[in-house]
């Protein structure tokens, strides 16, 4: 309750209460999306950020349907055979191979500091952006806030990708934020990346104090490796294999692609690896729809690191695909040299 000194003079008194009941009647500050005014507090909280700078950036975003419309019809929704045919595909492979002789010390310097492969990296920013190519053609800002703010199956992560770019140091970021395009999703750069893992994997390769993940190469393969190294990738270690599987196969559904059982007990089951593998291989299997027929697949650790990447299985085995079809075409033309 408040208290009003007896001795204050009725004029005075009667503004005040106009004051006190004007300021009970204020509208919050008006918000141009829902929720900004929390987002824009908490950002300014941990960051020290100017709270109207922040509004000004998320007061010039827009919502956008189409990208709306983008996300309800992802091409993982594909089954295997329709899915494969989107990215491997002749010109993919062939300018992936050409990519990575033009690029080759480079590559293999970045792969061997991080362990990975060099085809992976490879292949991630061929299945991305077709090398660079398309990078998306969609604000960023615009991208986060409208999965961020208005599609709730999805609200929490991108609401936290939105405060995480808003959050981000000029130092990690390719331009001002206004100004960075993506994808639909509102990834960035040649390899595509979150704002999260921007700043939790990317790497200053070239030394420059900035990191760069659209025109810096340096940039964008150390990052890209860094991710792969940082997720638990095995050097030299498989990725996928086909199996076989006989009549009598036990039916295995997984959640995610983690190895869960040694080759053994797969084979046990009723799948037979079609190469030679230490028996206590950690392993896991995945069944898919191929254009002839079903499609079995032991997968180990480092096809699960692909899937932290983009958590479907199709898309960590066309990365792999394409992997090994550039390998072995920069390795048949290095060798005719």
């Amino acid at each position: 309750m408040l208290s009003i000194p007896a001795s204050l003079p009725t004029r005075r008194l009667v503004a005040t209460l106009g004051l006190l009941f004007a300021a009970a009647c204020m509208p919050a500050l008006a918000e141009t999306h829902p929720g900004q005014n929390q987002l824009v507090s908490e950002v300014a909280k941990d960051t020290g950020k100017d709270p109207q700078a922040l509004n000004a950036l998320l007061d010039g975003a827009q919502k956008q349907q189409s990208i709306l419309d983008a996300i309800s019809r992802p091409a993982e929704a594909k089954p295997w055979k329709d899915y494969r045919p989107i990215f491997i595909t002749p010109q993919r492979i062939n300018d992936g191979i050409a990519f990575y002789r033009q690029h080759r010390a480079l590559l293999e310097n970045i792969g061997k500091q991080y362990g990975v492969a060099p085809e992976y990296i490879v292949a991630i920013i061929g299945v991305e952006t077709s090398y660079g190519r398309n990078t998306g053609k969609y604000k960023v800002l615009d991208a986060l806030v409208t999965l961020g703010l208005y599609y709730p199956p999805r609200a929490t992560f991108f609401r936290e990708q939105l405060k995480t770019l808003l959050e981000l140091p000029n130092t990690q970021l390719a331009g001002p934020i206004d100004t960075l395009t993506g994808s639909y999703a509102g990834a960035q750069g040649w390899g595509q990346f979150m704002p999260s893992s921007i700043r939790d994997f990317g790497v200053d390769a070239d030394g420059d104090g900035h990191i760069d993940l659209k025109n810096s190469l340096p940039d964008i393969f150390a990052s890209v490796a860094n991710y792969f190294a940082k997720h638990g990738w095995q050097k030299g270690g498989p990725v996928a294999a086909r199996a076989q599987a006989d009549s009598a196969a036990k039916p295995i559904t997984v959640k995610d692609s983690k190895p869960q059982w040694p080759l053994e007990q797969l084979e046990a089951w009723g799948y037979a690896p079609v190469q030679p593998f230490s028996p206590a291989q950690p392993s896991s299997l995945q069944s898919l729809q191929g254009a002839d027929g079903m499609e079995y697949w032991f997968t180990f650790q480092n096809f699960y690191v692909i899937t932290t990447y983009n958590r479907s299985p199709l898309y960590a085995l066309a990365v792999h695909q394409l992997a090994q079809a550039i390998a072995a075409g920069a390795g048949e033309m290095e060798a005719t040299q």
